[in-house]
């Protein structure tokens, strides 16, 4: 009987157990168990001894205009350009394109010595020295492989939405290379500073002066035990994709073709990794610069009329002062970071008017009304895009993609110009997204506003490439 007993309570016991368990499981903070695999790689570049690197790297394709991609096809005949961004010629097909042709060059490079594999896999500290408005920045990333994670497992994080056809390019040029040709930029947080510790006690050895003056340093990393302190440093991180969200899509649909292709993939297979720039999230050489608002082609006539009525709407949601004697950009500029630094501010210029706009109590309210996340309801560019272009102009966001009244400039002195010239009514001024406001809506699953952060400069294209063979 005591037997019995003893047997009846010891179930009683581990029902309550089993309970508690299943309660903790269910409450626990699971993010702060998800891991970012980051992987050295042996890394595909240029011989030094066959080309003039300075000659050979470019900036990303996608800031590439027409007539840049012209000058750097005529710079070398070696340059990245004509692997990341060939040219359309006359009498393309389907068996003779810019991304059949990407394919046969790099072959041929391969074949030619001009470009080479390392046998040891590395890390590669790569920094950036350049300068912004008179100041120097030193801007330090570590290049490496990181293991490809769909957006559900948490571990990779985006933070805006993506275009179909800028991502299908993008595929194109995977199916034909299988290399990738640029890295992605991410962000991690390192509030102990462990990372920046160890990547300072390097000195880079290859050093690049590009088109615009600016410094690229490039050092591997090969020490066995570095490179195992990186990766356990990595395992306990999430990491925030800060620039290059077509390019991480676009590796995991290549992810999924190529394992349909091969019925299944083996962990270490190279087409589950892709190339990225991993950067500390409060690196003191990264710079965000704002994207201002620059409104334009509304009926001259009514204009006017139009702007006093948003004004009387913003009243409601905005303190709006009026500042006199303040236009100059410089001027605009510290007093909208003054403003700034106790609320978000913002400011509405027009040829006649500059207008100091700082949310009030009720622009808050309205702000947690729509609908996103509180990360999102406190950025500047969502309180720009719901209170004054959405609410006030009546603008909604295909509106705002279709560019017919909403232009975007990163220069604040050149939006000021095309006021004075007339090329645009009024200009919005914003100040710079925090980059840990862009972690913090990663982190809530939401996503910012079209052109929300502009990360100068960006990386470069032709260090190195991360084969996926």
């Amino acid at each position: 009987m005591d037997t019995e007993f003893f047997l009846f309570l010891f179930q009683c016991v581990a029902i309550q157990v089993c309970a508690r368990v299943q309660i903790f499981l269910c409450s626990c903070d699971w993010s702060s168990f998800i891991m970012a695999e980051v992987r050295p790689l042996r890394a595909l570049h240029y011989a030094s001894e066959r080309v003039d690197l300075a000659q050979v790297i470019t900036p990303p394709y996608d800031v590439i205009s027409p007539q840049g991609q012209e000058r750097y096809y005529e710079r070398s005949p070696y340059n990245s350009i004509r692997l990341e961004f060939g040219k359309e010629e006359a009498g393309d097909n389907t068996l003779n394109t810019v991304y059949t042709r990407a394919a046969a060059t790099l072959a041929e490079w391969r074949f030619q010595g001009i470009l080479q594999q390392d046998e040891t896999a590395s890390y590669y500290l790569y920094q950036q020295k350049f300068t912004h408005n008179g100041h120097p920045f030193t801007r330090t990333s570590l290049l490496a492989r990181v293991r490809l994670e769909p957006w559900s497992a948490r571990v990779v994080l985006p933070h805006e939405n993506t275009l179909a056809k800028a991502k299908e390019d993008r595929l194109k040029l995977y199916r034909a290379c299988a290399t990738n040709f640029s890295p992605i930029m991410c962000l991690y947080e390192d509030p102990q500073g462990r990372m920046r510790r160890l990547l300072n006690t390097y000195t880079p050895e290859t050093r690049i002066v590009d088109e615009a003056g600016e410094e690229h340093l490039l050092h591997p990393i090969t020490d066995v035990q570095q490179i195992a302190l990186i990766q356990d440093f990595f395992a306990q991180r999430q990491l925030y994709i800060a620039d290059g969200h077509h390019r991480y899509e676009t590796a995991l649909a290549y992810q999924r073709e190529m394992s349909e292709q091969r019925r299944g993939l083996h962990p270490e297979d190279a087409v589950n990794f892709t190339l990225m720039a991993l950067i500390d999230v409060n690196d003191p050489g990264m710079l965000v610069l704002p994207t201002h608002r620059l409104l334009m082609n509304w009926a001259p006539e009514t204009f006017g009329a139009q702007l006093s009525n948003v004004t009387d709407k913003l009243s409601t949601c905005f303190m709006i002062q009026t500042l006199q004697d303040v236009n100059t950009s410089e001027e605009i500029q510290s007093q909208l970071l003054q403003a700034g630094q106790q609320e978000t501010a913002l400011v509405l210029k027009t040829k006649t008017q500059t207008l100091l706009l700082t949310l009030n109590k009720q622009g808050k309210e309205r702000m947690e009304k729509s609908g996103h996340t509180p990360a999102w309801n406190v950025l500047d560019v969502a309180v720009a895009q719901r209170l004054l272009l959405e609410d006030g102009l009546g603008l909604d966001a295909q509106a705002m993609t279709a560019g017919t009244h909403v232009r975007y400039s990163h220069d604040s002195q050149a939006a000021l110009t095309e006021l004075q010239n007339g090329d645009a009514q009024a200009v919005l001024f914003l100040n710079a997204t925090p980059l840990q406001q862009v972690c913090d809506v990663a982190k809530a699953d939401d996503r910012m506003p079209q052109k929300s952060t502009y990360l100068y400069p960006k990386l470069i294209t032709g260090l190195i490439m991360n084969p996926l063979w």
